[in-house]
């Protein structure tokens, strides 16, 4: 093409563009005015307001996501159709809603991902936009179907795998490649597990994938929302921006410390402790926590009733004890039952002591309405109730778990560990996380509590309402005798107390995060290999319908309770019926940089495959032994020459080293400069520090350094000493 020709497209290009942005703005006034309309709404019920208030704000909120690269491509098809691709779909309602914009999502737009030289699908060419804000600043085209050519023109994609990284990661939207394509369209309705190396785009694939089911079947996902569970806060805060640029807001995102709402988790365990709470085996020992606070009396406890004392002792209350348990009933739920029956033992031994020598069971009458009398009495009984709720107390999993670690005798009866012995059972970990849940559906609930509860409340909202209805009544004196009215004769006090309840105003994701039952249509989990066989009981009780997108990467796994293999963590949810993709191709790690990762790769893990770069960058890693003295200096040499580039940088070293964040903190982010510090440090903890330096290594989108002390290990010295000199003070890698 020649420049004349391609000005004047460019032109065409930018005009099209802005009469789209031009429709968006109208588009966005019309759901401005109905959101504001459903807001004022008076002749339909408060709930039916609320649902249509939801409604028009998340149709406001896609709206306003979309202004920033709102069309980023077009396809020419062979029959002479164009369409333009977006992020969302804009139609015209005045033409048989024929498409101005397809969103990417849309089945039309597929061919814009996977269409090549070799299978065109029908599509004559590609054209990609590179924009900034609304405008268009250039476009580059690709002639599908050619022979000789690529199997993908990669301007495009080098463009923006190349760009300087930003505050949060970036939706791949406009460079999806075809192996990912066929990952976020796959209508597989279970368990996909998709694995691939640093850099192969899995978590910005499993969050597109989140979007496009929710596209694809927003009826149903749109009433429970989506989970997405992530390594850490500052990997969430990472990814956090993709799914509302791409119109999705009801989305919970969180750690697995954070699947309990409320609870405060203030440390991890030790590895070894943290292996122990993830296993399954930690099931048997909170059912036997559960049943030592099932408890006999060691002593008789008396009963004095005034004129008689009768004693509490271990044989009663085994006996009632015994009946409780057989019902079935969880712990919370059995009290009640464990409760009248002991009440009735004792009662038993009260008439028979008030009645000794005479009245026997044969005197029926007069033995039931003594035994009913001192029934009463006894359901009354502060010490007898003190006692019994002492013997079998209402928990919760808060209040079951911290006793059990303070103490070295309920851990023994509990046939736990000592290790899991700490002397503040409530300073919660991440490990914790998983039993506190379990015991929620371990214990029960205390009905009886609750009923209580909800009866107070009721109560008292009917009681304000009455006050409000005395507030209400027409001074009779004052009217006709006609048209005598009070409150009463048109509404009731309960019927004015519906109208005082809270309304619950907070958006979807909102109410999931607050809510323990919330169940998801859909859960992502990244970093799964990390995950414990107890954590996936609770996310397995977050999606009863097993709709699970899995990213993870088996060769970075860095927890003594994460998986080491795919089969055996899903098999008592589904069985063999989950589906496993790979994705191949690092699109984030230079070639360069992935030279040196693979080295140490092939040491830990011979067996598992490093992803191929699909690009270099041209600056080959380098390392510097420095002396004790020169570490702060030389981190601050790293900071200071990055300060004057454009783009993100981190300096990551073992836990303790001043200047540094830990290694395993920078899971799943990305960087264009990284400084790894003290990497023989880190490779000290064993196959977990070797899976740590791995990911620190992978970090970087661009520029990568090593400062160290000690020698560097083998992995990295054999490259360091093949190495070319560069500046003074550094070595370079091949």
């Amino acid at each position: 093409m020649s420049n004349q020709g391609y000005d004047e497209e460019l032109r065409e290009e930018r005009a099209y563009v802005a009469a789209l942005y031009e429709r968006l703005d109208r588009e966005r006034a019309a759901a401005q005015a109905r959101y504001h309309g459903a807001l004022g709404q008076t002749e339909v019920s408060p709930g039916e307001r609320e649902d249509d208030v939801r409604c028009r704000s998340r149709e406001a909120a896609r709206l306003d996501v979309a202004d920033n690269g709102l069309c980023f491509g077009r396809l020419d098809a062979l029959s002479g159709e164009t369409s333009y691709i977006g992020r969302i779909g804009l139609f015209d309602a005045e033409n048989d809603y024929e498409p101005f914009l397809l969103d990417w999502r849309a089945p039309a737009a597929r061919p814009f991902y996977v269409a090549t030289a070799a299978r065109p699908e029908n599509m004559r060419r590609r054209r990609q936009f590179h924009t900034m804000g609304r405008r268009v600043l250039d476009f580059t085209d690709e002639v599908l179907g050619r022979p000789g050519d690529a199997e993908r023109g990669d301007a495009a994609l080098l463009a923006a795998v190349s760009a300087p990284r930003g505050e949060g990661m970036r939706d791949l939207v406009a460079t999806i490649q075809a192996e990912q394509d066929e990952i976020i369209r796959l209508g597989h309705a279970g368990v996909l597990v998709v694995e691939g190396g640093p850099g192969t785009g899995k978590t910005a694939v499993a969050l597109h994938r989140v979007a496009y089911l929710l596209y694809t079947r927003r009826e149903r996902m749109s009433r429970s929302g989506v989970l997405v569970v992530g390594p850490s806060p500052l990997f969430l805060d990472h990814i956090g921006r993709v799914l509302p640029s791409l119109g999705e807001s009801d989305v919970v995102f969180t750690t697995t410390g954070g699947l309990v709402p409320g609870l405060r988790v203030t440390a991890e365990d030790a590895p070894e402790v943290a292996r122990l709470k993830g296993s399954l085996e930690i099931l048997d020992v909170l059912e036997a926590a559960i049943a030592d606070r099932q408890q006999l009396p060691a002593e008789p406890v008396p009963i004095d009733l005034g004129d008689v004392v009768v004693a509490l002792d271990a044989d009663l209350v085994a006996q009632a004890r015994l009946k409780a348990r057989e019902t079935g009933l969880l712990h919370n739920e059995a009290r009640a039952i464990f409760r009248e029956h002991a009440i009735e033992l004792v009662a038993d031994r009260v008439v028979a002591k008030i009645g000794e020598g005479w009245l026997t069971p044969a005197d029926r009458l007069l033995w039931a309405d003594l035994r009913a009398d001192v029934l009463d009495e006894l359901a009354a009984h502060e010490a007898l109730t003190a006692a019994l709720d002492g013997l079998w107390p209402c928990l919760t999993p808060e209040t079951l778990l911290a006793p059990l670690y303070e103490s070295p005798r309920r851990l023994e009866a509990a046939g736990a560990d000592p290790a899991l012995f700490r002397a503040d059972g409530t300073a919660w970990t991440v490990s914790d996380v998983p039993l506190l849940d379990e015991l929620v559906d371990l214990l029960g609930r205390d009905d009886a509590e609750e009923r209580a509860a909800a009866r107070r409340r009721a109560e008292a909202e009917a009681e304000y309402a009455s006050g409000v209805m005395e507030l209400m009544k027409l001074d009779t004196e004052e009217l006709d005798e006609d048209v005598q009215l009070v409150a009463e004769d048109l509404l009731g006090a309960e019927d004015l107390a519906e109208r005082f309840v809270e309304r619950d105003h907070r958006d979807l994701a909102e109410r999931a995060a607050a809510d323990r039952d919330w169940t998801y249509g859909h859960v992502v989990v990244d970093e799964a290999q990390e995950l414990s066989e107890m954590d996936w009981r609770v996310l397995m009780r977050r999606c009863p319908s097993r709709s699970f997108t899995v990213v993870g990467d088996l060769a970075q796994r860095r927890s003594a309770a994460g998986a080491t293999a795919w089969g055996p963590v899903f098999a008592p949810y589904v069985g063999d019926r989950w589906v496993y993709r790979e994705l191949t191709v690092n699109y984030r790690t230079p070639a360069e940089i992935m030279t040196v990762a693979g080295a140490l790769l092939a040491r830990f893990a011979p067996d598992a495959r490093a992803p191929e770069s699909v690009r270099a960058c041209g600056t080959r890693p380098w390392s510097r032994r420095v002396a004790d003295d020169e570490l702060a200096d030389a981190i601050d040499d790293f900071l200071r020459d990055e300060a004057g580039r454009e783009g993100t940088s981190v300096v990551l070293g073992p836990p303790g080293v001043p200047g540094t964040i830990p290694a395993a903190a920078a899971k799943g982010l990305e960087f264009d400069a990284v400084l790894v510090v003290e990497p023989g440090r880190i490779l000290a903890a064993g196959p977990r520090g070797a899976a740590e330096l791995y990911v620190a290594l992978t970090r970087a989108t661009q520029r990568l350094g090593v400062l160290h002390r000690d020698p560097l290990p083998a992995a990295l010295t054999g490259l360091a000493e093949a190495g070319v000199p560069a500046r003074s003070g550094h070595r370079r890698f091949l």
